[in-house]
């Protein structure tokens, strides 16, 4: 029998967070939750079709992580679930809400849907349909920061890219090999696994024989680092070390963060293999409750602070379903185009 693993002890006394710092991460985090509440409303409302996957719950590791990073200049990778990335990462609301909606205004422009959001001008290089696709990738990029630097002598290149992915993907080829070509190399990336307990249908702990990932790091010669994916302190301290190890030249991390989803693998699924005990013991953990507190505990935020928020944010996600609503299908004279090099 696989005992349950519980959640890493951090104290929030260890990090030194402006009120500024502390709203900032706060905003990002209601935008994601209220982001996803409204997808599964049009969702369910048929505004939206095939395959959703949310993020509700995950909240901390995209704004821990992506906060740590420069916007517009570090790159972010993402996987299906890239909804909250794609925010994280500075993508506008409502051209992320558009492209969900299929729409030319969309930041694929209405070509990549849920599963498949992009936008070069905010760094993000993707979101991809099949586990793992999209490791290589971030590996890539973070080769090519390494490359301008050192051998065009480029020296305002120190980018970092981090790679999204869950914990079902570290048992499958890219996972290793990029790893290894990322310690051998040098590479500045963050790897970061959402280990949300559950690879679709697949409790993480049947389908692997090291259920904790972060010290499959050793192997390759890199720091490996377990954090609670519930508290944004934790994961966005985290972040920052690696961040800037990745900077200085000082190579990857592996970070894993113990989280979990509040809703179904996708909106498709029934959610019926899991518990109802386990769902709500991780409910109990809600990472923007248990930051909320925080804030306020630290007197960094009041009660008005946050509810004006949550009321700015509430009418930014409201803007973007009506931008969504009014902006046109792309046009069917566009069928081919994006489909080769136009250059």
């Amino acid at each position: 029998m696989v005992q349950e693993r519980t959640l890493p002890t951090f104290h929030a006394s260890s990090v030194e967070m402006s009120r500024e710092e502390g709203l900032r991460l706060y905003e990002d985090m209601v935008l994601g939750r209220m982001f996803e509440d409204k997808c599964a409303e049009m969702y369910y409302r048929g505004k939206m079709f095939g395959f959703v996957h949310l993020y509700n719950g995950q909240e901390a590791v995209s704004t821990g992580v992506i906060k740590s990073m420069r916007p517009g200049e570090d790159y972010v990778c993402s996987t299906y679930r890239d909804h909250v990335h794609a925010l994280s990462a500075g993508v506008p609301a409502r051209n992320v809400m558009a492209e969900l909606f299929g729409k030319a205004t969309g930041c694929s422009k209405g070509r990549g849907g849920s599963m498949h959001l992009f936008s070069a001008e905010h760094r993000l290089l993707g979101g991809y349909a099949f586990i793992g696709e999209g490791i290589p990738v971030a590996t890539g990029a973070a080769f090519q920061t390494k490359y301008r630097r050192e051998v065009m002598g480029d020296k305002t290149a120190d980018q970092v890219t981090a790679a999204f992915f869950g914990d079902g993907t570290t048992n499958n080829g890219q996972f290793f090999e990029c790893l290894n070509m990322a310690a051998l190399w040098n590479l500045p990336i963050l790897f970061v696994v959402e280990n949300n307990k559950w690879a679709i249908g697949m409790a993480h702990e049947r389908a692997t024989s090291q259920p904790e990932i972060y010290r499959k790091a050793s192997v390759f010669g890199m720091p490996g680092v377990e954090v609670d994916g519930m508290d944004v302190l934790a994961v966005w301290s985290a972040a920052q070390t690696a961040v800037a190890r990745a900077r200085a030249g000082e190579g990857p991390t592996l970070i894993e963060c113990l989280t979990y989803r509040f809703r179904g693998h996708s909106l498709a699924d029934p959610d019926e293999l899991r518990s109802k005990a386990e769902k709500e013991a991780w409910l109990a953990r809600d990472p923007i409750k248990k930051f909320t507190t925080y804030l306020i505990e630290q007197k960094l935020a009041s009660q008005p602070d946050l509810k004006e928020i949550d009321s700015r944010i509430q009418a930014l996600v409201d803007e973007a379903v009506q931008f969504a609503l009014e902006s046109p299908e792309p046009s069917p004279s566009e069928l081919y185009r994006y489909i080769f090099s136009e250059d």
